[in-house]
């Protein structure tokens, strides 16, 4: 257990300091300084706007002559409920970057000291302290030269930083009720949305919040406190530490057609949301029986409870293991993955499959499980697949069908599971139960319902016939574990894995022969095994981060954006039209659909020799980002077109035309 914060203890109790991305700025150009923060365990800061509560930190500098600062540009917050109180505060390590002006005209080697002197809150869920700091930095005037270290520094510290949404967005006030309206594309993701309300004394913090879509716009509802008819401006958080900023002006904002969203602060929302992802789940594990990866695996355990060798107190003794196998796995699995995302990291169902190692080790049990439904060889004991070898048998099929099934999403599924990654930990930990307790559902009954196992085929060879009709389901999610590893690692990847898969199959076969020899498997059998499955997954590697996506740019004629690849283009010559967008970014999908993608410009393009390159800032790359700002844009889209000769390129408006376009292209 965590150790409670000493409200005594002396501070400070958030560790501060400055970091320049440069030592070394250009005269006539801008440093950005980090103001980096680290509360103590139980202690946290306080946004730009700290809510009901609190105050954000002070600062105010000391910089030589011509030295100009900008605004603080914060990162998401997060909030925290006490009282009745909210409050938008970091819990965890965050960053503020300010950007340094250096005036032009200073000779290299003019010293710059810039001198910080800082106010802040800290507090816990039970006090407050008031902590100030000195801080400085020595920067001298330079080349502007970033080191590669501190150059991926700040590239984490921008992606924190939220994305201007590039369109107007709207508010209406009725009565007590305000609506925002934000332009969004309906296919763009969403998850734990929230506004977090930079203009301060305008909202009811506490109140209640609520985020619909409704098309290509999110509405926003929730109570104001001051209608004084000025903009509200303020930051929507999309996903996990992702937002978008935004400012609202007065204006209709019709209410939501819709009537799917997220509830902010509501206790039965979250009741009703995890009844209903509770049951999705429970159903979704009960259909995950008859998917190809589960199915044969329980047939074999069920038929084997027919054979009349286990009595009623050994077949609910075996049920209860197997359904202890199944819950063991997933929820051991959704622990994971909750305390992954905790942590930060971007994870969902079956995010193990993300690994090519782990998909080649999956492949290589569906294979020889499918070998083994199929006759080749049998599983030396203890048999937990196709015979009944007590409770420690049925936990490990349980745990087994578990395993195979993690891969598989049937119906009702993916809604339940998305629900339970935004749903508190104790009522997540309640959907992925469902799932395992739906998946054991089958067996359970099976045991505890003795007219169930006498309905049950009575044993024959019958039996042997139908365990091999059962390798084709499984032979089938062979494949498509086969197709799941091309799609992580390639061609390459996929003819190492069948070759591992190969490999796997002598081993069995050599085995098989021995069973039918009336011989054990050797022990070196099991270590074959475990060797060509560890080399396989040791050999694979992941295809690059973005390839998939540049190949499928490729197929459009199209290519992903580099600076590289852009003086490339224009070294030949070559007319380049260079847009930037985001899956957020609605004028970018509009502008796409009807005329960047429409077939009157890609044939004036094709026709022109005009080279197309595509920067997605949807992830808030730092590098696009500085490539954006350094075209004085604070965001997307940004559309630019290089003709042939031309020293800068031509910024083109926001809204474009297939006339414009094509225009363009012609010269």
């Amino acid at each position: 257990m965590a150790q409670a914060p000493d409200p005594y203890s002396k501070g400070p109790h958030i560790a501060l300091k400055l970091i320049a991305e440069s030592d070394t700025p250009a005269a006539g150009k801008t440093v950005t300084i980090a103001y980096d923060a680290t509360p103590q365990p139980g202690w946290h800061g306080y946004w730009q706007n700290p809510g009901d509560a609190g105050f954000p930190a002070k600062l105010d500098w000391k910089l030589p002559a011509g030295v100009t600062v900008g605004t603080p540009r914060y990162p998401v917050p997060t909030t925290l409920l006490i009282a009745g109180l909210m409050n938008y505060v970091f819990e965890q390590h965050y960053t503020l970057l300010i950007d340094l002006n250096v005036p032009a005209g200073l000779a290299a080697g003019t010293k710059l000291p810039v001198k910080l002197k800082t106010q802040y809150l800290v507090c816990t869920e039970e006090i407050c302290q008031p902590e100030a700091a000195e801080l400085s930095l020595d920067l001298t005037v330079g080349d502007g030269t970033i080191t590669p270290d501190r150059l991926a520094q700040f590239d984490r510290y921008r992606q924190a930083i939220p994305k201007p949404i590039g369109m107007a967005t709207s508010y209406q006030i009725d009565g007590k009720q305000l609506r925002i309206g934000v332009p969004y594309p309906a296919a763009a993701p969403l998850d734990q949305a929230y506004f977090f309300p930079a203009t301060p004394d305008r909202l009811n913090y506490a109140a209640p919040q609520k985020v619909v879509r409704d098309g290509d716009r999110l509405v926003i509802t929730t109570e104001v406190l001051k209608a004084d008819g000025g903009p509200i401006d303020g930051i929507l958080r999309i996903g996990a530490q992702k937002a978008v900023s935004l400012s609202a002006s007065a204006g209709a904002v019709p209410p939501a057609s819709g009537a799917s969203g997220q509830s902010a602060g509501a206790e039965n929302g979250v009741l009703v949301a995890t009844l209903i992802a509770l049951g999705g789940a429970m159903l979704g594990g009960l259909i995950l029986n008859i998917m190809p990866c589960v199915f044969p695996i329980l047939s074999l355990k069920a038929l084997s409870l027919a054979k009349g060798s286990v009595d009623e107190k050994e077949a609910r003794r075996e049920a209860l293991a197997y359904t202890a196998g199944v819950l063991t796995v997933i929820m051991g699995l959704g622990a994971t993955i909750l305390a992954l995302r905790a942590g930060g990291a971007a994870v969902g169902w079956a995010f193990q499959l993300q690994s090519p190692g782990t998909i080649v080790v999956l492949l290589m049990l569906v294979v020889a499980l499918t070998l083994n439904l199929a006759g080749l060889f049998e599983i030396p004991t203890p048999a937990f697949v196709d015979s009944a070898s007590g409770a420690s048998g049925a936990f490990a099929t349980g745990a087994l069908a578990a395993i195979i099934a993690t891969p598989c999403t049937g119906p009702f599924m993916g809604a339940a599971l998305g629900a339970a990654l935004v749903l508190p930990t104790a009522a997540a930990m309640a959907v992925f139960f469902g799932l395992g307790f739906g998946l054991a559902i089958p067996f359970l009954a099976i045991g505890f319902v003795p007219a169930l196992r006498k309905a049950l085929p009575k044993p024959g060879t019958w039996m042997e016939t139908f365990r091999q009709v059962l390798a084709v389901p499984m032979g089938l999610t062979a494949i498509w574990l086969a197709w799941v590893l091309g799609g992580e690692a390639g061609v390459d990847g996929i003819t190492l894995g069948l070759v591992g898969a190969l490999g796997v199959a002598v081993v069995l076969f050599i085995v098989g022969k021995r069973q039918h020899q009336g011989l054990s498997a050797h022990w070196l059998s099991l270590v074959a095994l475990v060797a060509v499955t560890g080399a396989t997954a040791y050999a694979i590697r992941p295809v690059p981060k973005g390839a998939n996506a540049a190949s499928a740019l490729v197929a459009e004629g199209k290519a992903a954006f580099s600076e590289e690849k852009l003086a490339e283009a224009r070294a030949k010559g070559q007319p380049v039209f260079a847009y930037f967008t985001a899956d957020w970014c609605l004028t970018c999908k509009v502008n796409e659909r009807i005329a960047i993608d429409t077939d009157q410009v890609k044939a004036a393009f094709a026709k022109h020799n005009v080279a197309v390159m595509v920067g997605d800032w949807t992830d808030g790359d730092p590098k696009l980002g500085r490539f954006i700002e350094a075209h004085n844009r604070a965001g997307v889209p940004l559309y630019l077109f290089y003709k042939p000769g031309a020293k800068e390129p031509e910024v083109l408006p926001q809204v474009l035309t297939p006339a414009m376009l094509s225009e363009l292209a012609g010269g």
